[in-house]
């Protein structure tokens, strides 16, 4: 299936979706499968901004206890199993020990944090919390001495850039259209419906078409999105915040990660990652400028290295980090003072009457909860598509998903049994990536060779070409970080190289001028 531009867009969808990040992507599949007619539009790479430059967490957000997000911790762990089930290729449990620090938040208040944790979610699939003594278990060794007592409670690492890419995929399975580097430019109210206009980023042509409905899942673009619609304005606004991560070479024997509790109450999460790696965050700072702009600096840098050295016997110094990046939350404002503070719910503002052209905006949400704000978005346009379908995407698999049981080490075992011929580490690589996808890609190879050119570590020509006809990917970026993360094995020689192979490729540039009719 060739999931690039379509020549033969369609001039009138029942619904336009602006915005290519997680949010975007769920509202596309959502409408999809209810029977609608859709078509996203992203300005760049799908998740090229916040949904690629997540903690990559699928957790109900503990700290958000302490500001009585009930009901919002309660949606995020229901949606963990629900996501866990989905996709069990990038989705995995992970164990998180938080050290109990004498001098911030008592050890009742954690135990009763992570009681209400254990059980307010109908948690089935995850262990339950348990309490460490730091001195004598394992998971404690890596700690100063100081650190005695502690917790260790269940959440879910995502791989957050493919949840978005596989989501998009099943919407184009259900039907939707979705036109990547293409820019919501404006829309206008005419005989009951929007006349919207975009424009490729490609070759600069404008395409126009008709929509009956419009969700804008603009994320920290939301409200320019908004000023681009004639006759819209809104009251609600979002506030950036500004969250940096650094990636360093592990410090710590063992598969958990740690949540850590900074002077400033702050968690901090240092996470095993890509085996050999941490990647550790997050930052809370305002952030008043371009989102597209964003890099962590060097202050961000020294706060989470002073913040890890206070914890751990190693010493962690910027000198160490091998990649930092930065992403910007548009959160939901609601006046809090701390940055850290600031609702991670999210709402709607809907403008159009029942019978004329309508939009639904969204302001705030997060990686965790995307599927439920979909929901959640659809159902205020069941008066304007009376005959659109009920919700459907709590069952069934994300594309590549459908492993067995969920069980991803028998998959992999499998799946390397049956490409014996291929290094070890390429074969678990697609099977973490594509999961059973994985031979869609590797096809008949039965030796690296088989693979074509090899640029480095795990990747290979063949894979590159794959996400090139299969999954919207265009340039090095798209390629080597979001799709795939060989970013960080790869030299910056090698890195060349793939640039020098990207530019003798075929890309498919399919997006024409389409009128309305």
């Amino acid at each position: 299936m060739n999931t690039m531009q379509s020549k033969d867009l369609p001039a009138t969808v029942d619904l336009l979706v602006i915005g290519g990040g997680i949010n975007g992507v769920g509202v596309a599949r959502d409408a999809a499968g209810r029977g609608l007619s859709v078509l996203l539009c992203e300005q760049n790479d799908l998740a090229e901004g916040t949904s690629s430059r997540t903690g990559k967490y699928i957790h109900g957000g503990l700290r958000y206890l302490e500001y009585y997000e009930f009901r919002l911790v309660r949606e995020a762990l229901i949606e963990r199993e629900v996501l866990l089930r989905m996709a069990p290729q990038i989705i995995w449990p992970m164990r998180v020990v938080i050290p109990h620090n004498k001098g911030l938040r008592p050890a009742w208040m954690l135990r009763a944090g992570l009681f209400l944790y254990d059980h307010l979610g109908g948690r089935e699939l995850l262990p339950g919390t348990r309490a460490v003594n730091l001195r004598q278990d394992p998971v404690g060794a890596s700690l100063k001495e100081e650190n005695t007592k502690g917790f260790e409670y269940s959440d879910c690492w995502v791989d957050d850039a493919r949840l978005v890419v596989l989501t998009a995929l099943s919407a184009v399975a259900k039907g939707a259209h979705v036109l990547t580097r293409t820019p919501f430019t404006g829309a206008r109210r005419e005989n009951g419906q929007w006349v919207v206009q975009m424009t490729s980023k490609r070759d600069g042509r404008v395409i126009t078409l008709r929509a009956k409905a419009i969700v804008n899942c603009a994320g920290p673009w939301v409200e320019r999105a908004l000023r681009g619609v004639t006759g819209v304005s809104t009251k609600k606004r979002v506030r950036l915040v500004k969250g940096s991560h650094i990636i360093v070479k592990k410090f710590w024997d063992g598969p958990q990660a740690y949540a850590i509790q900074n002077k400033d109450r702050r968690l901090l999460f240092v996470n095993p990652y890509m085996g050999d790696l941490a990647l550790i965050g997050t930052t809370d700072t305002p952030y008043e400028g371009d989102a597209a702009d964003v890099k962590a600096d060097a202050g961000e840098i020294r706060y989470i290295c002073d913040a890890v050295s206070s914890y751990f016997k190693h010493r962690l110094t910027p000198d160490q980090v091998i990649h930092a990046y930065s992403g910007v939350r548009p959160l939901l404002e609601d006046e809090a003072e701390n940055p850290a503070a600031v609702t991670r719910d999210y709402e709607f503002e809907v403008d159009g009457a029942v019978g004329d052209a309508v939009i639904v905006s969204a302001f705030g949400g997060k990686l965790t909860t995307h599927r439920k704000l979909a929901d959640h978005a659809l159902e205020k346009l069941v008066p304007h598509f009376p005959k659109m379908t009920g919700p459907w995407t709590s069952k069934g698999h994300l594309p590549g998903g459908d492993i067995p049981n969920a069980d991803f080490e028998a998959f992999a075992t499998q799946l390397g049994q049956q490409y014996s011929g291929l290094p070890a580490s390429v074969v678990r690589h697609h099977a973490r990536l594509y999961g059973t996808r994985a031979k869609d890609v590797l096809q008949d190879a039965r030796s690296a060779a088989d693979l074509g050119q090899h640029f480095g570590a795990q990747c290979h020509e063949r894979e590159l070409r794959f996400l090139i006809d299969n999954e919207w990917a265009e340039t090095a970026e798209d390629l080597l970080w979001r799709r795939t993360k060989h970013f960080l094995r790869l030299t910056a020689a090698e890195r060349a190289v793939v640039n020098q192979w990207l530019a003798k490729q075929a890309l498919p540039m399919q997006v024409r001028t389409q009128q309305a009719a």
